[in-house]
């Protein structure tokens, strides 16, 4: 067990990874050498990726709001939740809502010994953790801690953010969040950030083949397909459109250029 109580024997420090390559560049502390290295050779590839990343975490923050505060969303399943930034998504919904109640799911191992920061929960809702990978939503759904933290009589907000383009045509994404989706009730919602080489495909496409380089294949996807992660499902205005675009605050999309968002974003709702 290294100094900061991670399992090292469930831990490959010697390879980057992900989630700790989007801790290391939104400026967090969990991540290792190689992390830093595959986010610098990234970020000299394509300098807007640091933009990109915090506009990205920007548009979850404003998605959940909108779900809690205008859908009136009190149960949130959260799924590829990565290293805990604060504000998390409970923190943000039981700003609005203390009762609401957040299920995360993640594969990582990493994510696992830091969810603590996941469970503080306020005391009128509460939060869960499942070890679980999206690939598999059986067990997700057959989860004993989701089935005890969400009651799906109820609509639930289904969040999938930045992470099916780290899923290949072999693994079916939008198969699996039709999975997801389907035991959910009328009224739930689907929020998702998909990746897409749209806007900048040279620089995206480097960024790509550093992923790829690193075992991490990437599924960038066009506008089309994203459009088919939301089919039967009636979408939010203004659409499936770039995160910074989507019902913007005024705090951080001054001065982004369409070219430096990698990502779309999208809320919809179940009928």
């Amino acid at each position: 067990m290294p100094d900061n109580g991670w399992p090292a024997d469930r831990i490959d420090t010697e390879s980057a990874h992900s989630a700790r390559i989007y801790d290391y560049i939104l400026g967090g502390k969990d991540y290792y050498p190689a992390d830093k290295e595959a986010g610098d050779a990234m970020s000299r590839e394509w300098p807007a990726l640091p933009i990109h990343m915090r506009a990205n975490r920007d548009w979850m923050n404003r998605a959940v709001r909108w779900l809690a505060e205008e859908a009136g969303i009190r149960q949130f399943l959260d799924i590829g939740t990565g290293i805990p930034t604060s504000p998390n998504l409970h923190e943000i919904a039981q700003s609005v809502a203390p009762a609401s109640r957040v299920v995360y799911v993640d594969n990582d191992p990493i994510v696992l010994t830091l969810s603590q920061g996941l469970l503080a929960s306020a005391p009128e809702g509460k939060t869960a953790y499942v070890e679980a990978d999206m690939r598999d939503p059986g067990s997700i759904l057959d989860a004993p801690e989701l089935r005890e933290t969400l009651d799906l009589s109820q609509p639930v907000a289904l969040t999938v953010i930045a992470i099916v383009h780290f899923m290949l045509d072999a693994d079916d994404a939008v198969g699996v969040v039709r999975r997801l989706l389907e035991p959910l009730p009328s009224g739930s919602y689907l929020a998702m950030s998909i990746g897409t080489a749209e806007f900048a495909p040279q620089e995206v496409g480097r960024v790509a083949r550093e992923y790829a380089a690193r075992n991490m294949p990437m599924r960038l996807r066009t506008i089309d397909e994203a459009h088919e992660f939301f089919t039967g499902l009636d979408l939010v205005d203004p659409g499936i459109v770039q995160v910074h675009k989507w019902h913007p605050d005024g705090l951080g999309e001054q001065g982004i250029r369409d070219e430096d968002i990698a990502m779309y974003g999208a809320v919809a709702r179940k009928g």
